[in-house]
């Protein structure tokens, strides 16, 4: 028979605690934990544990592990970022959302079981009768040429392909004990890649879930990873869905074409790239199909740029054209997500050149990205001098300007107009303006930081896409050289603005009662 995963007493008294507590009081009890003087560690552990163990995946991607798991990454930094009680905050979202998840009717009661790892074999192959243009989509080059791991590799990819998530998972378990980390993202990237077109989580899930673990700890892999691993496995390998009349067959070909797996493409950037970086960045900023940027990033890397430098510059890209847009969905934070799980995987021992480089082609083709391209109407956020009629303010002034500018934006009905057709108020136009101004003054970027890091925990209606929008941002920010900085320094006041018009901080408030209590 078999029987539900446990752990060690210590953990799985404490991922019991997220799963069983009653979620009217699990705001207030998170609180006594921390102040009881549970490392925070330990707790946004307990909450990853007890969202992947005791919650099944939805239809689509919300709810179930998708985005507390993505999440990890920004609880944790942000955390480490805000002073004193502050700093519980995002914890306290986090275990929030995770219990509540526990305890939804849309997502339970699942429990995970355990399961053996299983090696592959020539007959586990043979078994999945999928297509040639599935099989190479998962794995390229080699399915099989002996070797255990080779075997036990083509047999994981092709149990995905073949929508076979139990078998998948026994065989990931067996790899996770013979393969390095980055060799074991990759081997869930060219599907992750490839999809992207369908859905943006089908590439930042798994990335998220590998980054997390880098939070947590790589004990966890073989739990971490499962429910990733259904995710990809619960959608056929249909790659020819065309947005644009561009699918991903097409994206591919330009590898082809551009013969960018022939080339020497360098790994690591240096200043003498900055002009190209710039130029390019730029160039992808300013395009109105998004799809136009394409084309001139495999050009660039024919041309000698280098992987991390291609990286920045649409990092660079992503954040002038989400500027650019008065789209207000408080959940439109793939832009940049999206380029920073891209420029994650470059950094990543393990990871194949080709997923590198489809991994930067596919950067701006999501759905959720391509959802603000129809409203690039605030080109003047980027092109236009905005601060010229603003009062010059010290430091802290303008900080607090800026903070009352976020806090006052109008109210709008997310539940009413749908979060999809959600345009950001005007208002927005006078945050952005704010920020840049402090941007331009040169004042302090951590201070800055540190303010809108305590607004983006306010959150609680879009699953920490706020706070995963604003730790993306503060990490393209650092990994970005000047000119361009400012770039990812508005647009965190941008994104702060157009969460708050929402207004449903509900654990929030409870959570600053009680710290003030």
């Amino acid at each position: 028979m078999f029987k539900p995963i446990e752990f060690g007493p210590e953990i799985e008294s404490l991922v019991r605690f997220v799963e069983e507590t009653d979620p009217a009081r699990i705001v207030e009890e998170t609180l006594t934990k921390l102040r009881g003087g549970t490392p925070p560690k330990a707790l946004i552990t307990a909450s990853a544990l007890a969202v992947v163990r005791s919650t099944d995946l939805p239809p689509n991607h919300h709810g179930g592990p998708v985005h507390p798991i993505c999440g990890v990454h920004a609880v944790q930094k942000i955390s480490q970022r805000l002073p004193g009680e502050l700093s519980f905050l995002p914890i306290i979202q986090h275990t929030t959302l995770c219990n509540n998840h526990c305890h939804s009717l849309m997502m339970g009661p699942y429990i995970m079981a355990e399961l053996q790892p299983r090696e592959g074999s020539t007959g586990d192959i043979e078994t999945y009768h999928i297509s040639d243009s599935a099989l190479n989509a998962v794995e390229p080059s080699n399915h099989g040429n002996g070797s255990s791991v080779d075997t036990t590799k083509a047999a994981f990819q092709k149990s995905l392909a073949a929508m076979q998530p139990s078998a998948a998972e026994h065989y990931f378990l067996w790899l996770r004990d013979h393969l390095s980390p980055g060799k074991l993202l990759d081997l869930l990237l060219p599907l992750a890649i490839a999809r992207n077109n369908i859905d943006d989580h089908n590439f930042i899930y798994p990335v998220y879930t590998a980054r997390a673990l880098e939070c947590i700890g790589r004990e966890w892999t073989g739990v971490l990873f499962r429910p990733a691993i259904r995710y990809q496995a619960r959608q056929p390998a249909v790659l020819s869905v065309r947005v644009d009349h561009v699918s991903f067959e097409d994206i591919e070909g330009m590898v082809d074409e551009y013969k960018l797996l022939e080339r020497d493409i360098p790994l690591h950037s240096s200043p003498a790239e900055s002009d190209r970086i710039g130029e390019l960045g730029q160039r992808i900023g300013a395009s109105v199909n998004y799809f136009d940027s394409i084309e001139p990033i495999a050009q660039a890397l024919a041309g000698g740029l280098s992987l991390e430098g291609t990286g920045e510059a649409l990092s660079i890209g992503a954040a002038a054209a989400y500027l650019s847009t008065s789209y207000g969905n408080p959940m439109d934070s793939h832009l940049h997500t999206g380029v920073n799980n891209r420029r994650y995987i470059i950094s990543q021992d393990g990871v194949s050149l080709r997923n590198k480089l489809l991994g930067l082609l596919t950067g701006l083709t999501g759905p959720e990205v391509l959802l603000g391209a129809p409203l690039i109407n605030w080109t003047a956020n980027v092109n236009e001098d905005v601060t010229s009629t603003l009062t010059h303010r010290s430091q802290p002034a303008l900080l607090d300007a800026l903070t009352e500018s976020i806090e006052g934006q109008p109210w709008l009905d997310w539940r009413g107009i749908g979060v999809d057709n959600v345009v950001a108020p005007d208002e927005v136009k006078e945050t952005v303006a704010l920020a840049r101004q402090y941007a331009e003054l040169g004042y302090d970027p951590s201070a800055y930081f540190e303010r809108l890091a305590e607004i983006s925990c306010r959150d609680d209606f879009t699953e920490m896409h706020s706070l995963k929008h604003f730790q993306a941002i503060v990490d393209e920010y650092y990994a970005t050289r000047e000119p361009y900085r400012w770039l990812h320094l508005v647009a965190a006041a941008k994104s702060a603005a157009v969460t708050h018009v929402g207004k449903e901080h509900y654990v929030y408030h409870q959570a600053k009662d009680l710290l003030a209590a």
